[in-house]
């Protein structure tokens, strides 16, 4: 199987820079008309699989599957093989973070060779970035991606990223590690990226990264699609912004779903690769 960052980039030129987020969360499926249950849970994420095919990457939020329990993670299970069958890459939004041996059963679940195994995870890099080196070896092994969070939008997460670390910021240090990540793993477009929220102030310089840039927050939560050209010295090609309540409060109906996902896709094409 081909790398994670080389499959990325080809969904991208063919499918648009595009990360729809599948957010089921209790408001919206009461939004929806749908009970606050895993069989609601399951008829959301039917939904969200038929409009959201033909794109290019899809991010599932772990934590609203977990909070039904076995049912929940029955439902993930069947929602990430039905969008795999359906030839869009899901991203797991997991934001594991561990050390040793925990770290290294993260890794076996999220991009090893579990059921739950999605194309690419979000991960923590603060308990420093090599407490992630067993779930970066796995996502490699296995020809998937990565994701570390570097520099996000909640004003808390300031007061550790702005940090100086030697000079640098520490979302900073974490993209560099990124970078350096990339480098050992070989030529080619990079399987370890970060996460930079779109409506971060002072982002971290991404240009050096060599990966793909995931950009949250896009729609609904603040973040202007037509202001994303740039960020962090990215390239155009570079960025995957993420975008999920401005499309989702669009549902329940498949078709004015897709209409509102096609709408955003409109709105960062100028990101496309040139």
């Amino acid at each position: 199987m081909t790398g994670f960052g080389a499959r990325l980039a080809d969904a991208k030129s063919r499918r648009g820079p595009l990360c729809l987020g599948i957010d089921p969360h209790p408001e919206l499926l009461r939004a929806w008309d749908l009970p606050a249950t895993a069989d609601g849970l399951g008829t959301f994420c039917d939904i969200c699989v038929a409009a959201y095919a033909g794109f290019a990457v899809v991010k599932p939020q772990v934590a609203f599957f977990e909070a039904y329990g076995a049912a929940g993670f029955a439902v993930l299970e069947k929602t990430i093989g039905a969008l795999r069958a359906a030839g869009v890459l899901v991203l797991a939004d997991v934001k594991r973070g561990d050390i040793g041996s925990t770290m290294a059963a993260y890794a076996a679940a999220w991009v090893g060779d579990s059921p739950l195994a999605a194309d690419a995870v979000t991960a923590s890099p603060y308990l420093g970035f090599g407490s992630l080196r067993p779930l970066l070896e796995v996502a490699l092994g296995h020809d998937r991606g990565v994701f570390v969070l570097a520099a996000t939008s909640n004003p808390e997460g300031s007061t550790v990223q702005r940090a100086d670390a030697n000079g640098r910021t520490v979302a900073q240090l974490i993209v560099d590690h990124a970078a350096a990540a990339n480098v050992t793993a070989g030529p080619g477009p990079g399987s370890i990226g970060v996460v930079v929220g779109a409506t971060v102030v002072q982002p971290p310089d991404v240009s050096a990264l060599g990966g793909p840039v995931l950009v949250p927050g896009v729609g609904a939560q603040g973040g202007r699609a037509e202001a994303l050209a740039g960020l962090g010295g990215a390239t155009r090609g570079q960025l995957l912004p993420a975008v999920s309540r401005e499309v989702l409060r669009a549902g329940p109906g498949v078709p004015q779903l897709r209409a509102a996902a096609e709408r955003m896709l409109d709105a960062v094409a100028y990101l496309a690769a040139v």
